[in-house]
């Protein structure tokens, strides 16, 4: 056996070891469907790279890992769906197809290379309806996972996807699918990340043409309100108390208490102007 043989089982393990650490040291990013499209949330500090990209008029990108790695993919990724989208049809890009080009090429890196790359990706197709949704997740050996609604990934995935499942369900609007991607990337006794750390972006079947938009400034924060206000009728309910049934008189005040006033401009004194 020649000087520092490694058997190739271990050369594989320690290859894999390697770039799980170097996945979990960065921070998690979530893709959820949604009742319009799907939607990607990404914890990310920077505001000039991006780990939320589109790819295609109907497929869109999310990784966690090495930025100059998946940044690379990305690249590739948007010449085979232009090539192939100019050669033959816009509609013989998709997902699946491009998934199929990133698995060659993250397997034969993992096999070939001394260094593995430090990725892991998710690409998205929307469909006409959310049965024709399309989540496939890479990981940086090249396996594919085909995912159904929700997936976690980078950083501390498994607590993120536990999260991530106890509060998703099918038919979410948008407010609430931004509430629990939001809620999924917050540690349990940890405050939300700012909305600067937050990158956001959806595959809105509704649009025309090209479905990617990317979620900035005003409309994101609108859209976090909304999704943090409880339903109408919600506050006033007190917790625990039950709702008073249809045609139930109001209790009557409590002895050297006033009612408050029901009819219109009651309580108001009357100036008599007109105005």
């Amino acid at each position: 056996m020649p000087f520092g043989y490694v058997p190739a089982e271990q050369q594989m393990r320690d290859k894999a070891d390697y770039a799980r650490k170097g996945i979990a040291r960065g921070r998690s990013s979530v893709v959820l469907q949604y009742e319009h499209g799907i939607l990607f949330v990404a914890h990310n500090a920077s505001q000039a790279l991006h780990k939320i990209s589109e790819i295609y008029d109907r497929i869109g990108f999310a990784a966690v890992g090495r930025y100059n790695e998946f940044e690379s993919l990305r690249l590739g990724g948007i010449r085979y769906a232009d090539i192939n989208g100019y050669t033959f049809d816009r509609g013989d890009v998709t997902a699946r197809g491009l998934v199929n080009v990133y698995a060659q090429n993250l397997g034969m890196i993992f096999t070939d290379s001394i260094k593995p790359y430090e990725v892991e990706i998710v690409v998205a197709e929307v469909g006409a309806s959310p049965e024709q949704d399309q989540i496939y997740r890479l990981t940086f050996d090249g396996s594919v996972t085909h995912e159904h609604g929700m997936v976690a990934m980078g950083g501390q995935a498994d607590a993120v996807a536990t999260r991530l499942r106890e509060r998703y369900r099918e038919g979410l609007s948008l407010p609430e699918a931004l509430r629990v991607g939001v809620a999924a990337l917050t540690e349990p006794d940890g405050d939300p990340p700012p909305t600067s750390q937050i990158e956001v972006a959806v595959l809105d079947r509704n649009r025309p043409h090209r479905k990617f938009l990317r979620l900035i400034g005003p409309r994101l924060n609108a859209l976090l309100a909304e999704g943090a206000a409880p339903p109408a009728g919600e506050s006033a309910q007190a917790e625990g108390e039950p709702p008073a049934a249809p045609g139930t008189p109001a209790p009557e005040p409590e002895p050297g208490t006033s009612s408050p006033p029901t009819g219109p401009g009651e309580g108001d004194i009357d100036t008599g102007s007109g105005d």
